[in-house]
């Protein structure tokens, strides 16, 4: 009896010690055995409710994955198989089972990128949204002035509200909280810009800096340049006198500019014609960048009370009207000459 019972502990022992081989050997190939991807990189989607036995079946139906059992055994014993989260995922050559399963628990989704560009309009922002493949589309059929509205934020004008730089995010994002996170973005941008903002500005609320910065953003693209700008503008609004300045006409006319200011435009009595109307026009004209608005918050202060494009990107500073008319009639000239130079090359 006693032989009997040492046999079969004998033979349980030698079974346990060849599935320790075999789970020893099993572990190894998974971590070191490659998926079927080849040279280019392969996207998967899990789809929300997907279980890994049906992610490893579709990968061995696809010939991405052999032995997709040992893959599943390995997920268990290691208490992964139910951790998979739902997303797009990027497998690239030379992926591993063993790394596939860390990559899918782990939830390290595909980002894509979506940039809105300093000086858009919320037009432009909308359309660049819109047109995003990796955005998934909820507010098909809403007119602009009706997205704050959806956004839960009624009564806020979009202009300038959407802060410009790169967002990255998983796909199937909604086009409702890529505007929330862009929004939010600005508010604590400028909420950081105002609290450390210069004393004695004439603005009463961050919103008037940010209508401001907004102003600065299409008058120059020149970063050494705002902080002057803004030194010009907050002269004027503290002195009373009118901004004057081009590209808040040029949105007052919205579709009925054609891109050539001309004088009759000056006079147009529309809300942002700051050539007829004091002070700040009513709203953001664009969507002013973090540089814009600490210019806005931190203006060079200097007896310049005017400026005009040379036509190279920068600006000719004055302190005094006549000085300002000259320079004007001096790179106009300069323009017109240049034009005509032009158009005799292309003859």
């Amino acid at each position: 009896m006693h032989k009997v019972l040492y046999k079969l502990m004998g033979m349980l022992l030698l079974m346990a010690g060849a599935v320790a081989v075999w789970i020893a050997v099993e572990h190894r190939a998974l971590s070191k055995r490659t998926l079927h991807i080849g040279e280019a990189p392969l996207t998967y989607v899990v789809t929300p409710g997907m279980t890994l036995t049906h992610v490893v079946s579709q990968l061995s139906s696809q010939g991405v994955l052999h032995r997709p059992w040992a893959l599943l055994w390995y997920a268990r014993w290691h208490g992964k198989a139910t951790q998979i989260k739902a997303g797009e995922y990027r497998l690239d050559a030379g992926t591993t089972p063993a790394q596939l399963l860390d990559v899918l628990v782990s939830g390290r989704v595909v980002q894509h990128a979506l940039t809105l560009v300093e000086g858009w309009t919320f037009k432009e922002v909308f359309a660049a949204v819109r047109a995003h493949s990796h955005i998934a589309q909820t507010l098909t059929g809403v007119p602009p002035e009706g997205i704050m509205d959806t956004l839960g934020l009624g009564g806020i004008h979009p202009e300038g509200w959407f802060y410009p730089e790169t967002y990255y995010f998983p796909s199937a994002l909604s086009d409702r909280d890529f505007l929330r996170r862009a929004y939010s973005t600005m508010r604590r941008r400028l909420q950081s810009e105002w609290d450390g903002r210069a004393r004695e500005l004439p603005y009463r609320t961050s919103y008037e800096a940010l209508i401001l910065a907004s102003i600065i953003e299409k008058e120059t693209g020149r970063h050494e340049e705002r902080e002057r700008i803004a030194g010009v503008f907050v002269q004027r609004l503290s002195k009373g006198m009118r901004l004057e300045s081009d590209p808040t006409v040029i949105y007052g006319l919205g579709n009925a500019f054609d891109g050539d200011l001309r004088r009759r435009d000056l006079k147009e009595l529309t809300p942002y014609n700051t050539y007829r109307r004091s002070g700040l026009p009513p709203t953001p004209i664009a969507m002013p960048g973090g540089a814009a608005i600490r210019a806005a918050l931190h203006p060079e202060l200097s007896d310049a009370l005017f400026f005009v494009a040379r036509g190279d990107g920068s600006h000719h500073f004055s302190a005094t009207y006549p000085e300002h008319l000259r320079a004007v009639a001096r790179y106009q000239l300069q323009r017109q000459q240049d034009r005509n130079g032009q158009r005799r090359a292309g003859d």
